[in-house]
């Protein structure tokens, strides 16, 4: 393991390879790219669970948040297996992976939101760096690895049942935990917010018998046409499928998610529309699971 001052210069390089200035260094592109991935290359292989424990917490104080423990990888990844954008798109879904945890964990002053016709719990807090945080909570009545097959596995399945969406496209696939997707939503009701398209890349962590599904903003090259759309931007979403306690064929769901929608649109209309849009998106995926799920 390199030595607290070369692993500091190591990851920092390396979670600016993609960026464009650094891309054109041609320097950057031959030996010293080669050594760079190949110790980043080694900490993703072995992950944090190998490692003495204060060196997970000093790679998060690099990215810039010193929060919960990493989850345990689920499964080995081979050194020479991704690219040096591949695992930089690793390292963001391990690094939004940790933010959640941090916000799931830690108490917060959640402010109950009052929503119609929903046997859904929705609440709302601001927290630094991300403003106003929505979270619903619902139980559902099927088994955690059927939410994750439709929510995370079948993704590009989703706007046959949500009509909130009207295109998800999977862009890459890294491995089996990590996607870059491009999703376009469907005109809203009134048209109070137009079509919005996002590029995200999204993340699978596992945690004892829970699943989390998270995602946020990401660049993607070549980036997807907006086609009409307004490009907005996740900045967190992380979605946590727990089974409930006695019975596994039920699954426990919480979501919490904060957006930039961009555009002009004032603060009270994004306030309304975005736990809505949870309640909806929770709506649709339960008429789903009953329409496809036998007696």
């Amino acid at each position: 393991i390199p030595a607290p001052a070369m692993l500091s210069a190591t990851i920092k390089l390396c979670c600016g390879i993609a960026h464009d200035h650094l891309r054109r260094l041609p320097g950057l592109k031959t030996t010293s790219v080669a050594a760079i991935q190949e110790d980043i290359r080694g900490l993703v292989a072995r992950g944090s669970h190998h490692l003495p424990s204060k060196i997970p917490l000093y790679l998060q104080s690099l990215m810039g948040k010193e929060t919960a423990p990493c989850p345990k990888p689920t499964t080995d990844i081979s050194p020479s297996q991704y690219s040096s954008i591949e695992l930089s798109y690793i390292i963001q879904g391990e690094r939004v992976l940790q933010q959640a945890l941090s916000i799931l964990q830690q108490p917060s002053s959640w402010r109950a939101e009052t929503m119609l016709d929903t046997d859904a719990t929705v609440s709302s807090a601001t927290l630094p760096g991300l403003g106003r945080v929505f979270r619903a909570e619902v139980v559902l009545a099927v088994p955690v690895a059927r939410l994750h097959q439709e929510l995370f596995e079948r993704m590009e399945q989703m706007p046959q049942w949500n009509p909130t969406l009207s295109q998800v496209k999977v862009l890459r696939h890294i491995g089996s935990d990590t996607l870059v997707t491009h999703e376009i939503t469907a005109p809203s009701p009134g048209n109070l917010v137009g079509k919005r398209d996002f590029v995200s890349v999204r993340h699978l962590g596992r945690r004892d018998t829970a699943i989390y599904l998270v995602g946020t903003a990401t660049h993607a090259e070549p980036l997807p046409p907006q086609e009409g759309c307004i490009r907005a931007e996740s900045r967190l979403s992380c979605i946590v499928l727990q089974p409930l306690a006695g019975d596994p064929g039920r699954t426990h769901l919480t979501w919490i998610l904060s957006m930039d929608l961009k555009g002009w649109i004032p603060a009270a209309v994004v306030n309304s529309v975005l736990p809505q849009s949870q309640v909806d998106f929770i709506k649709h995926l339960r008429r789903h699971l009953s329409a496809t799920t036998g007696p």
